[in-house]
């Protein structure tokens, strides 16, 4: 029993040496360690357990295989003498194959790093202006990426990618600038709303025109009918062996007293003089013949107008006007 137990210390003892002297250890995923044998370079270990010889052997350090972001603020001045900070992204990874590189040839991977980006970018941005910086972030970044590449290739480092994440202009100078983004947005609107308004004032006035050409037209239509129904009124007065001036003063006279009839059965009417003499009604009637008259001379004359206008050829009446004698506006 106790010669089993004996057996059993010895493999326990062993493996707390190893553990105490540092025999064992262990690489993480995506990470090499670099081992030196009395300080001077002897291997590259990958993750997994592995072994080193006590005293003779120690890590000198462990590099990290993943893709790291290094962000740069940058100021610098645009051409157009703006003074701009830029936020440069640089995505980098060590090379597998060069971990030594990377481990011995830097003391300061992300200060090299970031002496490129400060160079790169204070030779490109003062060569454009300011609203150029912002449109041509994309080249900017890429001349980063190309100078990085070249630099830190033959460091053992990648660069994955590099953006211009931030673009930050002087205080005063962003405010400039949102007063003349300001400006030009109410400009604009401004014009949409002169313009808007003078499409309203044109319907409105469009619209006019046709409401008073369409009363125009109705008013003629109405005295058109009136002057038509006069004359078949003094032709049945013609036929009962009533001349023409007889029968329009008889008319004149009948029309004269139904008006006033009609004026006095409405209550809620204003106050209104007409004249009700019978002579009244000659003298209506010489001044209505008149006015007839008067009219049919102004529609000769639109009419003759409108004929010799080539652009008033669609309104040319296609009827024949009858003479003055037959026309029913001036019969009476």
């Amino acid at each position: 029993m106790g010669g089993g137990t004996f057996l059993l210390v010895i493999p326990i003892g062993i493996l707390l040496f190893f553990l105490m002297f540092g025999v064992f250890f262990i690489v993480k995923q995506q990470t090499s360690a670099v081992i030196e044998t009395f300080g001077r370079f002897s291997s590259i270990r990958n993750s997994g357990l592995q072994l080193k010889i006590p005293i003779v052997q120690r890590i000198a350090g462990r590099i990290n295989l993943k893709i790291q972001q290094l962000d740069v603020l940058v100021e610098t001045k645009t051409k157009d003498d703006v003074f701009v900070r830029l936020k440069i992204s640089v995505q980098f990874q060590v090379i597998r194959d060069k971990v030594y590189d990377a481990f011995y040839k830097l003391q300061s991977p992300q200060d090299q790093i970031t002496s490129y980006v400060f160079d790169v970018v204070r030779a490109e941005v003062p060569k454009m202006k300011l609203d150029d910086v912002f449109e041509r972030k994309d080249d900017i970044a890429i001349a980063v990426k190309s100078e990085l590449n070249d630099a830190m290739i033959d460091y053992g480092y990648d660069i994955i990618k590099t953006l211009v994440t931030d673009i930050d202009p002087d205080v005063q100078v962003k405010a400039a600038m949102n007063r003349i983004n300001a400006a030009e947005r109410e400009k604009v609107a401004a014009e949409y709303e002169a313009e808007a308004e003078r499409i309203k004032i044109v319907a409105k006035a469009r619209a006019e025109a046709e409401s008073k050409r369409l009363q125009g037209q109705g008013i003629a239509d109405q005295r058109r009918e009136i002057a038509r129904g006069l004359e078949e009124s003094v032709d049945v007065l013609n036929n009962v062996g009533i001349n023409s001036q007889e029968a329009s003063a008889l008319i004149v006279v009948t029309q004269h007293y139904d008006t006033l009839q009609s004026i006095g059965e409405e209550t809620n009417t204003n106050l209104i003089l007409l004249p009700n003499s019978p002579q009244a009604g000659s003298n209506m009637l010489n001044d209505m013949i008149a006015s007839f008259v008067a009219s049919n001379k102004i529609g000769e004359e639109m009419r003759k107008k409108n004929e010799s206008d080539p652009r008033m050829g669609n309104t040319r009446s296609k009827s024949k006007r009858r003479p003055p004698e037959e026309d029913p506006d001036v019969t009476f």
